[in-house]
């Protein structure tokens, strides 16, 4: 190689680590989840307004309180941080784990189409799909028989709930409101016959709203786990630390006592719970 050729070769090497330089920093993870918590000492967790016993908030202080807010409390506590409250709804709560506003959102029901956008840690717990009426409407027996264009079937949009209803009463007239709060108030005012609606908050809204008729179980029984929702990161270490805490909790029946808890401000006890719902 002569001098021209080598300063060539030398030349075209310092361009190419040049170029280089500003990809490989592009290409370097942002930072984990984990790590956020751990600099910042704050753990975002989404909060849903008047969703017991999973969140409560006292409109006249703001503070907030429930099952999902002592587990909150408690896997802050094991990270050495303090929670922050985002509000949020079942629909949006996706949307804000993809979008980096929240770093943990609780009672998130896995579906491959979530599995595609967030990850999620073992299940909390396990419980069913039921109907909450309007009064005066026949109790059904089996999804078959809301499977009809006159039954209306008031759902959150975006939610597991629609999901279901959509799936097992394709037939029937499906109205979809932004809340679950809204299409509860659909049920309640006559404006649709009947909700679906997961048992654990099924249970907590007949006994809150006087208005509504029974609850439900049709057939036949559909099961989902209840898991915690986290953004999809390649650093693995805050997902198995969730599966671990929530694993622990339920063996131990911690999970059990959390949720009680957060039933009683609304006087319901273990008698009261569905034996579908496990804790």
């Amino acid at each position: 190689m002569n001098r021209r050729d080598a300063f060539v070769v030398a030349f075209a090497g310092a361009a190419l680590a040049a170029n280089a330089a500003p990809a490989q920093a592009q290409a370097q993870p942002s930072e984990s989840t984990l790590d956020r918590i751990k600099r910042s000492g704050v753990i975002r967790v989404a909060v849903i307004v008047g969703q017991e016993p999973y969140f409560h908030k006292d409109l006249a202080s703001g503070s907030w309180s429930g099952a999902c807010i002592d587990m909150a409390n408690d896997i802050a506590a094991k990270l050495s941080a303090k929670v922050e409250y985002v509000e949020s709804t079942w629909g949006n709560q996706i949307l804000d784990l993809q979008g980096g506003k929240v770093d943990l959102a609780f009672a998130v029901n896995p579906t491959p189409e979530r599995a595609l956008v967030i990850d999620f840690s073992t299940p909390i717990l396990v419980h069913s799909f039921t109907v909450i009426t309007k009064k005066g409407f026949a109790k059904p027996e089996s999804w078959a028989e809301l499977d009809k264009p006159e039954v209306k079937i008031a759902v959150d949009i975006g939610s597991t709930h629609e999901l279901i209803a959509r799936r097992y009463c394709p037939k029937a007239t499906i109205l979809g409101f932004k809340s679950r709060d809204e299409a509860i108030l659909a049920v309640a005012t006559g404006r649709a016959d009947c909700n679906v609606s997961l048992a654990v908050l099924a249970v907590s809204t007949l006994k809150k709203n006087p208005n509504l008729g029974a609850l439900a179980i049709p057939r036949p029984l559909l099961t989902l786990p209840t898991n915690m929702g986290i953004r999809a990161e390649a650093d693995r270490r805050y997902r198995d630390f969730l599966s671990a805490w929530a694993d622990y909790n339920r063996a131990m029946g911690q999970t059990r006592e959390w949720m009680l808890a957060g039933f009683k401000p609304l006087g319901l006890t273990a008698e009261d719970i569905p034996a579908e719902v496990q804790f």
